[in-house]
């Protein structure tokens, strides 16, 4: 089956892009590192339309072959280095994903995914490529992959030089005390919490809530449901949305999933669900009665499928943590998390908050509404991956017809004695994903888990050669 995910306006063929653009004189385009960074430039319209005519455009292969700081990997990757020059990549341009810029004075703007230069295949690290693989693998099932997310993120009223020249530390929150679901501290920035909100949707990034959550100066934003390819878009845009218009009005938001320590972190749940060409929900229960055989009766409103999707999730998840969790930091949310509802074992349940996977299920919703919460992601994690992960793993649970590992988190036997714990660094996430015989080799191929892991790998080196703070604090006088 097709999959959708046009936004509104998007052209179909070459005139009605030349209609769109006729009082245009340029474009921005962009596509999507490995962190989840956008990467882009201006193009004069001439050239963009020379470009989807063609094959695409070169873009240089060296957004795959440096870090989140532009520091090229000293451990030289498959796709960008000095061997082959940081040659080109071929960027195809998205026309499915045409929008304006409100805040750049209604620029179009395009997303673009990267293909290799010789074969003219998706290129194997490009998140676009690797999302729209877990949505061909359903898409032959006759299913599509439906996907949300939310986000958490702190606000400071500091400005990129601001927090350079404090270094880092000592920043001012946009309010203080934790004030969760405030209809008071809205009033504060006001302008600032409106704009999100309204300019995400003339963005074309559709928002379902938007709200303030516990901790001084925290918002959390849940995007509109939609397929799994757009949601992902729409997250990375939201993103970029937040900090544009928070430069505009003196505002700095941060995603890092645990920017202080003793306070909730920033989370990064991702919902799922598959549904069928006629839009039914694979993962509904037929019918109003539970199903009889349901493993458990945590489990009763599932059907066989979206109970088999669930082992698959729970069999494969340690082996893709760093999907889920890219960053050093992202490990310091799950540390001790379970005091701020951030889960660190292979749990699942019936509505439950305090597990890794939550079913949100009737009776609580109606069966269209049947889905899965990964509560593990914080808000610093590349979307594409993280649904990819999910997805692929959920399907090879289908396809293996797999059980349950363990019972849910409201069976007596299931205690912080008893959980299988997920990997509670970067390091050990990244050996594990690595390691010859793991679950992510088998769902997302060597290439790609040997690129990931490799740059997963150099985050580690360059946090195990770093002097911390704390470390000062701690043994310079005493040690």
């Amino acid at each position: 089956m097709p999959i959708s995910i046009a936004t509104e306006g998007a052209p179909k063929t070459l005139d009605e892009l030349k209609e769109l653009l006729k009082d245009d004189i340029k474009v921005k385009v962009a596509g999507i590192d490995v962190d989840g960074i956008l990467r882009g430039k201006y193009m004069s319209k001439s050239k963009f339309l020379g470009a989807v005519e063609g094959d695409g455009f070169g873009f240089c292969s060296v957004i795959f072959g440096w870090d989140m700081h532009d520091t090229v990997y000293p451990h030289e990757l498959l796709i960008s280095n000095k061997a082959n020059g940081y040659h080109d990549l071929l960027a195809q341009i998205d026309l499915a994903t045409y929008r304006r810029i409100p805040w750049e004075g209604g620029v179009p703007f395009f997303l673009v995914s990267f293909l290799d230069p010789e074969t003219r295949e998706p290129l194997f690290a490009d998140p676009r490529s690797v999302i729209r693989k877990a949505m061909e693998q359903a898409s032959a099932k006759g299913w599509e992959c439906m996907a949300g997310a939310e986000y958490e993120y702190f606000n400071f009223k500091e400005t990129p030089q601001s927090i350079a020249d404090k270094k880092f530390s000592n920043l001012s929150p946009m309010t203080t005390g934790m004030h969760g679901y405030s209809l008071l501290r809205t009033t504060l920035n006001q302008d600032y919490f409106t704009s999100l909100f309204d300019e995400s949707v003339k963005f074309g990034v559709e928002v379902e809530g938007h709200h303030t959550e516990t901790g001084p100066g925290v918002f959390e934003t849940a995007l509109a449901y939609t397929s799994a390819l757009r949601m992902a878009d729409n997250a990375i845009l939201f993103k970029f949305l937040a900090k544009s218009i928070g430069m505009k009005m003196g505002v700095l938001p941060t995603f890092m999933a645990k920017p202080w320590g003793g306070l909730p972190g920033c989370s990064g749940h991702i919902h799922v669900s598959l549904r069928n060409a006629e839009g039914v929900n694979i993962f509904a229960q037929k019918g109003k009665e539970p199903r009889k055989d349901a493993t458990y009766p945590d489990t009763k409103f599932l059907s066989q499928e979206g109970e088999w999707f669930l082992a698959g999730v729970l069999d494969g998840l340690p082996d893709v943590m760093p999907m889920l969790v890219p960053t050093i930091n992202g490990y310091k949310r799950l540390l001790g998390g379970e005091n701020f509802w951030a889960p660190s074992a292979i749990t699942y349940g019936y509505d439950s908050r305090a597990a890794s996977i939550r079913i949100i299920s009737p009776p609580s919703v109606p069966p269209s509404a049947t889905r899965f919460e990964v509560r593990v992601p914080g808000a610093d994690m590349n979307p594409y991956f993280a649904f990819s992960a999910i997805f692929l793993l959920g399907l090879r649970g289908i396809e293996k017809k797999l059980a349950l590992p363990c019972p849910p988190m409201s069976d007596p036997s299931i205690t912080k004695e008893t959980v299988t714990k997920l990997p509670m660094s970067l390091e050990a996430a990244a050996e594990r994903m690595m390691r010859s015989q793991s679950v992510a080799r088998e769902i997302l191929g060597d290439d790609f888990v040997e690129h990931f892991g490799g740059t997963r790998m150099h985050e580690v080196a360059l946090w195990n050669e770093a002097v911390t703070n704390w470390e000062v604090e701690r043994y310079f006088e005493l040690a």
